[in-house]
């Protein structure tokens, strides 16, 4: 993009920041927003905006919401004694998609990483911690992403709430390990959910 305008250049280089995008894809995508409308380009910022500026996360759960409680914490008919504790908002989706679990959830927003610089206060432990010890909480699924930052944030979870007095499970996967669970089917997802062993 050496001979490019630099607003184009620019607009590249942030949507290369995004997960998954390459500078090929980002130069793509910065091509495809110069040929929207103004209004089009406008109502993209402004969408980009109004989610920054409106979504926050849930007083209870720690999940992406626009009010107070996200949906699923405000639903009396789900199961508040089993919480299933998952790497991001993005998971939470993963498990609705099987209309086969009717708990709550709690979003870590990360998982442990020490060589990154991602310790147990940088991510929502403390949160999750805090509620368990309210006594609601029967069981708590770890429902991390099988992978070595996965297994270390839900071994060092487990350890800690095990004083409390809640049952512990991990989920059975049958998932390959490394595999994320975003991208993982429906009867997978379920198998993995109704086979989770205590830790």
């Amino acid at each position: 993009m050496a001979n490019t305008a630099l607003p184009l250049m620019i607009l590249a280089e942030q949507f290369a920041k995004l997960p998954g995008i390459g500078m090929k894809s980002a130069q793509r995508l910065a091509y495809h927003v110069m040929t929207m409308s103004d209004e089009e380009a406008k109502d993209f910022a402004d969408a980009i905006i109004n989610a920054h500026n409106k979504v926050k996360c849930c007083k209870v759960c720690e999940n992406f919401t626009e009010n107070e409680l996200c949906p699923i914490c405000n639903d009396d008919t789900r199961d508040h004694s089993t919480i299933c504790v998952v790497e991001a908002p993005k998971d939470i989706a993963a498990f609705e998609n099987t209309n086969e679990y009717h708990g709550v959830y709690h979003v870590l927003h990360g998982l442990l990483s020490p060589m990154d610089g991602i310790t147990p206060d940088k991510i929502r432990i403390k949160q999750l911690l805090t509620r368990v010890g309210q006594g609601e909480a029967s069981e708590v699924i770890m429902a991390t992403n099988p992978t070595v930052e996965g297994e270390a944030t839900a071994m060092y979870i487990s350890k800690l709430l095990k004083p409390l007095g809640v049952k512990v499970t991990r989920l059975a996967f049958g998932l390959p390990v490394g595999a994320m669970l975003e991208y993982a089917d429906k009867v997978t997802l379920y198998k993995a959910l109704e086979n989770r062993n205590e830790m």
